[in-house]
């Protein structure tokens, strides 16, 4: 099994990129939603580490938003709950897997959390300021200064351009897109294979 890990800056078109692949793909973002709408255990370690802003279950998406915008140190208690849940369903969705030649790994902070292994092949997805900023207006409940505190969690781009082995930009049409991965997808076949 092929692992490759996606990187790159916040709405660079990773998730899109992932899914042209058209191979499974662990997508953290999803997952990490389905956790707050899904998971009892979830919910009631943050209500205990965040008890004056998380309330119901399921969680609210405007409470931890909250929570972060009155103090940068809840995004690290937030993550101290939600990354080993994640890392769980990860672990399944890798054994439910393992028969694919490839598997997408989706993840914001992969690199960040020492998600990836030695052999995994890591894409940097590239694209430009306007393209992201034009992608980051068109999301719901988009905030510039919540934005600003995740991506202090993040490696700087240019270190992760360093340690990725392609870098696709993703500045082309839909219809271009689709066929650079494609060849990508061949590329990293045939390069295995032959290794």
């Amino acid at each position: 099994m092929i692992r490759i890990g996606l990187i790159g800056d916040i709405a660079s078109g990773k998730s899109f990129i992932a899914k042209l692949f058209n191979c499974p793909i662990f997508n953290a973002d999803e997952e990490v939603k389905y956790l707050y709408k899904n998971s009892k255990i979830c919910f009631y370690n943050l209500k205990r580490k965040l008890p004056k802003f998380i309330k119901s279950f399921p969680i609210k998406k405007i409470e931890l938003t909250t929570a972060i915008k009155t103090n940068n140190n809840n995004l690290k208690k937030i993550s101290s709950v939600v990354h080993p849940l994640v890392r769980k369903r990860m672990k399944a969705f890798l054994k439910e897997n393992n028969k694919s030649k490839i598997i997408i790994l989706d993840i914001p902070l992969l690199v960040e959390n020492k998600l990836h292994k030695k052999n995994d092949i890591l894409i940097f997805i590239k694209s430009s300021k306007k393209n992201i900023l034009s992608r980051l207006s068109s999301r719901k409940k988009y905030d510039k200064n919540l934005l600003k505190t995740l991506k202090q969690n993040q490696l700087i781009l240019s270190k992760k351009i360093g340690i990725a082995d392609y870098i696709v930009d993703n500045n082309y049409s839909p219809y271009i897109m689709k066929k650079k991965v494609k060849l990508l997808k061949r590329k990293i076949l045939n390069e295995r294979n032959n290794s």
